[in-house]
């Protein structure tokens, strides 16, 4: 138990000198496994072969777990002692307090925390003592009544040294049962156990300094420039407090850099990786599938509850490792891929799963493109939509040399998962359109404002009627709108899109029939169409429109590719000319007559 003289003595700059030793190690501990990832490992990748190539990649892979284990556990520890340190503040000015108005008046504080005093004549002579606990008859310094004034302050002034060892203990001990936790065993190798554990070392941090660093301080449901402004507001040290209590939180906050997401996100990335690997690893036995039917009637044998839950957990595990795992990929590129680093700037692997992946810093980049997938895209898939956005940086990069250019794969909203019924359903883009439209106008804070970057949005699929649906509810952060097979856009015609005009840009195969059965489900826009017969005008009714149709008034381009998905083909026109819609080269690209 913390006594007085202890709480009096203690030097809450010694924690935070030592908090920022810890955070310099975090801070070197990041450093250096960007330098491996980004400087050894994939050069090793790409130019040497073999068993003892082999040995070392994976000696340089488990360094660079290492230094993301290191950066996370004392980026924790430096925020415990910060936290420590702050809050013991108030106990000790308590005390502070106390002890000066004790000295003021005369008193004698004893070892115990009890308060001596003199007496107040005629109620008795020499000296008492005060303890707390003690009934105060008054508030000190009043003496109304013939009360005996030094008493009521004595007993006071007891009151508020107990409170502050009180207050101090329980803030220690808060403090020492997380710290305690904080250590390692000895060795190189930090297993899939360890980053679980740190997980949980960041949830007990999280309760233990919730009066330090709240939660609630996090702004929720406000703009990207609120969040912005909020995150400018902090120092570095508080903000990179908050991304290691609270990476969850921090990585999916719309207006903050990208480099700050995406080393939360890589944090919250490890962690879930390393807890779905562990389950999988120790996942049971496989139960009986089928059971009599306790109905007793045909058939006589069902599958049974336990089996089905079994089956449905244990797909949710591997289908969410091969989606993390598609993402690792992607930061494991060598060099000879030509491509920029990696940013993951939101991930969740929470039921279909969310994640948004960067080539190159959309931050500084001339040219941005964000890629919203459609209908079945989830987590376990995002290998392919990561691939799509790689190739277009690459045809980018080559139509615009000179020019820095980041493509952005985003899996931020629940897309429908079935044709029928889901994709046939407005709700979807309803939902995901809000969520675009944060993470454009996040883009554009982070950049630096609406002309930092020229900046183009792809729609495939379903994912056009949310990038349509997104132009439709507010101010889309875009320049320039590309659709690939789109089945609509919820409006008739490209000029009641969000962008300047001439500015919509729409491929769709021959023999992509998306767009016919969008128009069936009524995605597309109600128009009314007026023929001529022999010259002369007449009106034919109401048409549904999608951005492939002539009358939507899109720009047509023209595509060598086939079917639903290969609009993203290396080499192909059809990359080609997205490419130079998203590097602003609008007069090289070729349309469909």
């Amino acid at each position: 138990m913390t006594t007085w003289q202890e709480l009096r003595q203690v030097s809450l700059s010694e924690y935070t000198d030592a908090a920022d030793g810890w955070g310099k190690v975090s801070s070197r501990a990041n450093a250096a496994k960007d330098r491996v990832d980004n400087e050894m490992l994939g050069k090793l990748r790409e130019t040497q072969k073999g068993e003892t190539a082999t040995a070392a990649i994976g000696d340089l892979e488990r360094l660079s777990r290492n230094y993301q284990y290191i950066h996370t556990e004392c980026g924790l520890i430096r925020t415990a002692l910060n936290g420590l340190a702050a809050e013991l503040e108030a106990p000790k000015n308590k005390l502070k307090r106390a002890l000066q108005l004790a000295e003021d008046n005369k008193f004698t504080v004893k070892a115990d925390g009890s308060v001596q005093y003199p007496a107040a004549v005629p109620f008795a002579s020499g000296n008492a003592t005060a303890t707390p606990g003690a009934p105060i008859p008054l508030l000190p310094g009043s003496a109304e009544g013939g009360a005996d004034r030094n008493k009521a302050l004595a007993e006071q002034i007891a009151e508020d040294i107990a409170a502050a060892v009180r207050e101090a203990d329980e803030i220690d001990g808060r403090y020492a049962r997380v710290l305690r936790k904080l250590k390692t065993t000895d060795g190189l190798d930090v297993t899939d156990a360890m980053f679980a554990d740190a997980a949980q070392d960041t949830r007990d941090l999280q309760k233990a300094a919730g009066d330090y660093a709240k939660a609630s301080d996090i702004p929720q449901g406000k703009s990207a420039a609120d969040n912005a402004a909020w995150w400018k507001s902090l120092d570095a040290e508080r903000q990179a407090e908050y991304a290691t209590l609270y990476p969850a939180s921090i990585g999916a906050l719309d207006g903050l850099p990208s480099a700050v997401r995406d080393d939360a996100n890589r944090m919250v990335l490890a962690e879930t990786r390393a807890k779905y690997q562990l389950e999988l690893n120790s996942f049971p036995a496989e139960p009986a599938r089928y059971v009599a039917n306790p109905n007793g009637s045909y058939p006589a044998a069902v599958e049974s509850e336990d089996w089905r839950k079994w089956k449905s957990r244990k797909e949710e595990l591997e289908k969410g490792l091969k989606g993390m795992n598609a993402i690792q990929k992607r930061f494991d590129a060598p060099p000879s891929e030509g491509l920029p680093p990696a940013f993951l700037l939101g991930f969740d692997a929470k039921g279909t799963g969310r994640a948004i992946i960067a080539n190159g810093n959309p931050d500084t980049a001339d040219n941005t493109a964000v890629y919203v997938p459609g209908t079945t895209a989830r987590l376990e898939g995002i290998g392919g939509d990561i691939n799509r956005m790689t190739e277009m940086w690459r045809a980018a990069n080559t139509e615009a040399p000179g020019e820095t250019t980041s493509t952005i794969t985003w899996l931020g909203y629940d897309p429908p998962q079935a044709i029928v019924s889901e994709a046939t359903e407005k709700q979807w883009a309803y939902d995901g359109s809000p969520k675009l439209n944060d993470f454009m106008d996040g883009l554009e804070a982070a950049q630096g404002g609406a002309d930092a970057s020229h900046t183009t949005v792809i729609g495939h699929s379903y994912g056009s009627t949310v990038v349509g649906d997104a132009s439709n509810k507010g101010d889309l952060s875009a320049d320039d709108i590309i659709v690939a097979g789109s089945p609509g856009m919820l409006v008739a015609e490209a000029d009641d899109l969000d962008v300047p005009k001439g500015h919509v840009w729409s491929a769709a195969a021959g023999d992509d029939f998306v767009p016919t059965g969008g128009k069936l489900a009524g995605l597309g826009g109600r128009k009314w169409d007026v023929h001529t017969w022999n010259g002369i005008p007449y009106d034919a009714g109401y048409i549904q429109t999608v951005p492939s149709d002539e009358a939507f008034g899109a720009h047509r381009m023209d595509v060598d590719t086939s079917g639903h998905s290969d609009y993203w083909k290396r080499d192909s026109l059809s990359l080609r000319n997205q490419a130079l819609v998203v590097v602003g080269d609008y007069h090289r690209v070729e349309e469909d007559d």
